[in-house]
């Protein structure tokens, strides 16, 4: 098989997974809206993915505010106006960097973590024995799933965005000599509606294609075991790529409609 041949070929079934995975989300929609809904298994996922990551995010997101508030110190003091420091953190951190960021810091532990999950059970036919023994195995695995990350994420991404402002509050307040009351004035003075209601509507988005491309990498593996570590790799992989285009589509939706 020549270069062309094997193009052609990844490109067919590059194009094949989209539509199958179209379809997933197809499926998803028309199972949510159909009784029953498995609220305990939802409640247990919205636990395992919300209040279990609340750490790593918590760090994650001092850490940003840290590290970017000493990043942009100096050049802002080079033209005299550390001033503005305050705005530029809190526009930056609330409207994109906050959003992307967590986002793929969740889509690393998060939808690696069901893509193995539901690959481990796919190959050991737990799914199966969920199908024979009557149980709907997608409404109870994929769609509590889907709607957990979909829910938690933009609690997840507020909590974020709120301890890199405490990070960067710390950093200005022993740098610059700026109380914690002034700096947080200046925060609230400096954001708008129109930085708060895309970065959170996004963040929706955000956490329901975290939770779609886990659940089908894993709810579709094959190859017993290694299989299952492709999927939880394919599952962080596709859904990094997939934020950054949901990212592109916010951000030019956004200057259309809010004119930023």
């Amino acid at each position: 098989m020549n270069s062309t041949d094997t193009i052609t070929s990844k490109t067919k079934r590059f194009f094949e997974e989209i539509g199958d995975m179209t379809y997933f989300a197809i499926r998803f929609f028309r199972e949510v809206f159909t009784a029953p809904f498995e609220w305990r298994e939802f409640v247990r996922q919205c636990y395992q993915m919300g209040n279990r990551s609340f750490l790593l995010v918590g760090v994650t997101g001092f850490i940003l505010g840290l590290v970017f508030t000493l990043q942009s110190r100096p050049t802002l003091m080079e033209f005299g106006a550390e001033s503005w420091m305050p705005s530029m953190v809190s526009i930056s951190i609330v409207r994109e960097i906050g959003p992307v960021i967590i986002a793929l810091i969740c889509a690393g532990r998060i939808g690696s973590g069901i893509g193995a999950e539901l690959g481990s059970m796919k190959v050991t036919e737990q799914i199966d024995a969920m199908e024979v023994s009557g149980t709907n195995p997608f409404k109870y695995l994929v769609v509590t799933r889907i709607l957990a990350t979909t829910l938690m994420l933009p609690l997840l991404i507020i909590m974020g965005d709120a301890v890199a402002l405490l990070g960067s509050a710390i950093v200005e307040n022993l740098k610059g000599e700026v109380s914690y009351l002034l700096y947080f004035n200046k925060v609230f003075d400096a954001l708008q509606f129109s930085d708060v209601i895309p970065a959170t509507i996004k963040s929706f988005f955000f956490g329901f294609a975290i939770g779609l491309v886990g659940c089908y990498k894993g709810y579709h593996c094959s190859k017993g075991t290694v299989g299952v570590g492709e999927a939880s790799n394919a599952a962080v992989v596709y859904t990094s790529m997939l934020l950054f285009v949901i990212d592109f589509i916010a951000v030019f939706l956004t200057d259309i409609f809010f004119e930023i």
